[in-house]
């Protein structure tokens, strides 16, 4: 890539269910969604916020795309009332049943016709929470990845970033652009969308991509073209429970040891 000082960023967002305040019905494959409100993916917000801050310091252009039917715009329209320039939206019927490796898929098939220096996404989606799309999306576009990405710098055509990894340890890498980026939450603090930002975003054009736009057949994508097929959701039994140990703190330790000692670990 010869580096220029303006930055052409793509985020890759998705509408999701809220299910923080609700009670999650099991239907089979899926979820009960008639009464659930649906939002942007919360990682993907973050990922938003993140790009509207490069193109701040660096100039350049902002596009967001998404996968799915025509309510994705609300979360494209989001976006784009946040600062982004353009929106993008890929649908056909056949998508639907489409696992995480598909749906980069069908991302790096319309992403690698477009002009980008790095391509954002959300380290994971708040339904499934899988963090395939990132990996898999950098690995079919032939670039550099980082994910669960909580700091990031670009300077002289690289990005400089900080990753989370287990037991809290973290990791710097320099990476050269263009690449995929996988932002976690708490890199930044997402913007407030203003209503003025909301108006201006709903008399934007989002465009429309089926799968004959970007050279793929309804046999390569839904359940036909992924590589694995969600069968049955189901809730994890419930095998004990706890036991609450009530008197004072010295009667209560006197049971608990009680108790640990029949377990055998006393």
């Amino acid at each position: 890539m010869d580096w220029r000082n303006e930055m052409d960023i793509i985020v890759c967002v998705k509408r999701v269910p809220d299910t923080s305040e609700a009670d999650v019905v099991i239907t089979g494959k899926d979820i009960k969604k008639d009464d659930l409100p649906f939002e942007i993916n919360e990682w993907d917000n973050y990922a938003v916020e993140e790009a509207v801050q490069l193109k701040e310091k660096f100039g350049g252009t902002i596009t967001v795309i998404s996968v799915g039917d025509e309510d994705a715009n609300e979360v494209i329209r989001r976006g784009l009332a946040m600062g982004a320039d353009e929106g993008v939206r890929i649908y056909d019927p056949a998508i639907e049943g489409s696992d995480g490796v598909t749906i980069a898929k069908i991302l790096a098939a319309a992403i690698k016709n477009m002009k980008y220096d790095l391509i954002l996404t959300g380290a994971q989606a708040g339904d499934l929470g899988e963090g395939i799309v990132p990996v898999a999306l950098a690995e079919m576009l032939g670039i550099p990845h980082a994910t669960l990405v909580t700091g990031l710098e670009i300077q002289d055509g690289k990005a400089k970033v900080k990753r989370e990894l287990e037991g809290g340890l973290m990791e710097v890498l320099e990476i050269d652009l263009p690449a995929v980026i996988g932002i976690q939450t708490g890199i930044n603090e997402p913007r407030y969308v203003s209503i003025m930002g909301i108006r201006k975003a709903s008399k934007k054009e989002i465009k429309l991509l089926g799968l004959g736009d970007i050279g793929l057949t309804p046999e390569d994508v839904g359940e036909a073209g992924s590589l694995t097929v969600l069968e049955e959701l189901s809730v994890p039994p419930v095998t004990k429970v706890a036991e609450i140990i009530e008197g004072d703190p010295a009667e209560a330790a006197s049971k608990l040891a009680e108790i640990l000692k029949e377990q055998g670990v006393l």
